[in-house]
């Protein structure tokens, strides 16, 4: 399994707007990514600026199909003028999980 976590920071105001970018994102995961089998967003409990994803494909081929679809694009022109820095994204082979 290939992961990716990503933690994002918008401006404060966004957070809504991030939310649903986010949102759209895992609506057209669960309908069009058989083999992305994991895409998980949190917001922080204390810091609602703060984002973290998830994300578990079977392949690179999947994780590629993901990073290259439209609404991954469309995702990144609404977040890149709202973020308050850098996304942080970690890729990963992931070496053990609960499921």
């Amino acid at each position: 399994m290939i992961t990716i976590t990503a933690v994002i920071r918008v401006r404060k105001g966004y957070e809504q707007t991030m939310a649903q970018a986010l949102l759209e994102v895992a609506e057209h995961v669960r309908a069009n990514e058989p083999n992305t089998v994991g895409f998980h967003i949190s917001q922080d409990a204390q810091d609602p600026c703060l984002f973290a994803t998830y994300e578990r494909f079977t392949d690179r081929a999947a994780m590629d199909l993901h990073n290259n679809s439209d609404v991954v694009a469309r995702f990144f022109g609404i977040a890149k003028p709202i973020l308050d820095g850098d996304v942080i994204l970690i890729t990963a082979n992931e070496i053990s999980a609960k499921a």
